[in-house]
């Protein structure tokens, strides 16, 4: 039998009671109306809820300064954790010094050589922490939406530093630097992702959406079509108007696939949802899902300010890191062109890389798609056409014209892709093929000597 809790009388009720006391003791006619028994006379209805606001705004007035220190404490507490959770929950932030480190080693020396390694160990850190963001803000928006997301603060930084150089009237940096992206993501990125989740998932067999790696492998096509013609075109000397119209061909080319892209973004999101339903989240649903005890470390907004704090960074640095691009060159002596394909990519696609292996390993290859093929996807049909575009606009001749080594690289890297994408199923032999085309790639660029310089 519980005990029944014994109700003190707060100050307030204790000298209300006495005054009622005293009362009852005199002899008026309210005085003993007001001392009855509850038998006869309920207590007044108008005494209890003069009592209650008494109690009320007693308790209000003793507690309404711990209640807003309390609210204090929280946001302070809110703050720390989220710092906590993002900046020192992983060792390799170890390596985030080496960003103001590049940054004070061009003021101080203005070294070019010397700034190249500190801003490249610099951004990995941060690339990581921004797919590790993104993977939190994949909790609220989806598998689809989360790998858009990915793509496009992976490559924020790529289309800034392509706007800044295309200002500098460096267009054939930006066409090496964007042409290195997509074959990065597709060959690299993508490779690792299948290679370490085939790794980690050996037990079964890993698959994803295949209709809607069809829709992005067709995307690629197209764009390799739009930066073939502009090649071919000047190769084989059958322009109208040689020097014009290889590049009236490119912007026309560039407007007809920025269409194309926001046409693939109304069928994604929009129309056609349910074609890009990934496999989790199908199990979701059917109550198959093995990960429905996950759950975001940070809220929505936490994840959203990281985002952008991340992408301003890296941005920062990856200014540094291009300025410093031809003085490595000469100080390590590496074709410029291998540095722009290869190196600067890898660096500006780290946030996809670490992401994308991330995802895979977690048995979730919709978003390592999402992240690797259509970030390639966004930086063919959109940052290309765009910086084509921008440069029409700032008067520089920007065109689609990769040169014929270049483009015969990206024609074949999208056909391998489609190739290993066609079954919807992946393994680690599928990703150890795509990073050794890679390798192939890659000693294929250091002994190229660029023919435009």
């Amino acid at each position: 039998m519980e005990t029944p809790v014994e109700v003190k009388p707060t100050r307030v009720a204790s000298g209300f009671l006495d005054d009622l006391s005293e009362t009852c003791k005199m002899g008026t006619p309210n005085g003993r109306a007001m001392c009855k028994s509850d038998d006869e006379v309920p207590f007044d209805s108008e005494i209890n809820f003069h009592l209650s606001e008494s109690i009320l705004v007693d308790v209000r007035g003793s507690h309404s300064g711990e209640s807003q220190t309390a609210r204090h404490e929280t946001l302070a507490g809110i703050i720390y954790k989220s710092i906590r959770v993002v900046v020192f929950s992983n060792k390799l932030n170890l390596l985030m010094p080496f960003g103001p480190l590049a940054i004070l080693v061009q003021k101080l020396t203005g070294h070019l050589g010397w700034v190249f390694g500190p801003s490249l160990l610099g951004i990995v850190p941060l690339a990581e922490r921004l797919g590790y963001a993104t993977e939190q803000l994949a909790f609220y928006t989806g598998d689809t939406v989360g790998g858009l997301l990915n793509a496009t603060f992976g490559n924020a930084t790529e289309l800034i530093i392509s706007i800044y150089a295309l200002k500098s009237g460096m267009t054939r940096v930006v066409q090496l630097s964007l042409l290195g992206s997509i074959l990065s993501n597709m060959l690299l990125v993508l490779g690792c992702a299948f290679l370490c989740g085939g790794i980690v998932n050996h037990k079964k067999e890993q698959v994803f959406n295949k209709a809607a790696a069809s829709v992005n492998s067709g995307l690629l096509l197209m764009a390799v079509m739009g930066i073939l013609f502009p090649a071919v075109l000047h190769y084989t000397h059958t322009e109208v108007r040689v020097g014009k119209s290889e590049l009236s061909l490119s912007r026309l080319s560039s407007c007809i696939m920025l269409v194309a892209y926001v046409a693939y973004l109304f069928f994604q999101l929009k129309s056609q949802r349910s074609l890009y339903v990934s496999v989790n989240e199908d199990e979701s649903q059917n109550g198959n899902n093995s990960n429905d005890d996950e759950s975001p470390d940070i809220s929505k907004w936490e994840t959203l300010i990281w985002l952008s704090v991340m992408t301003a960074w890296i941005s920062i640095l990856s200014e540094y890191l291009v300025g410093a691009m031809e003085g490595a060159s000469m100080a390590w002596e590496i074709p410029v062109a291998f540095i722009s394909v290869i190196l600067l990519p890898l660096v500006g696609n780290a946030a996809e890389h670490a992401s994308a292996i991330m995802f895979a390993m977690k048995d979730k290859l919709d978003i390592s798609l999402g992240v690797a093929i259509g970030s390639s996807t966004q930086i063919s049909m959109f940052v290309i056409p765009f910086c084509v575009v921008i440069g029409w606009i700032i008067g520089q001749p920007m065109d689609l014209n990769f040169q014929l080594f270049e483009t015969a690289a990206l024609f074949l890297t999208v056909i391998v892709v489609a190739f290993m994408l066609q079954e919807g199923t992946a393994n680690y032999f599928k990703g150890l093929m795509l990073i050794l085309c890679y390798l192939i790639v890659a000693a294929s660029f250091y002994v190229h000597v660029d023919s435009s310089q």
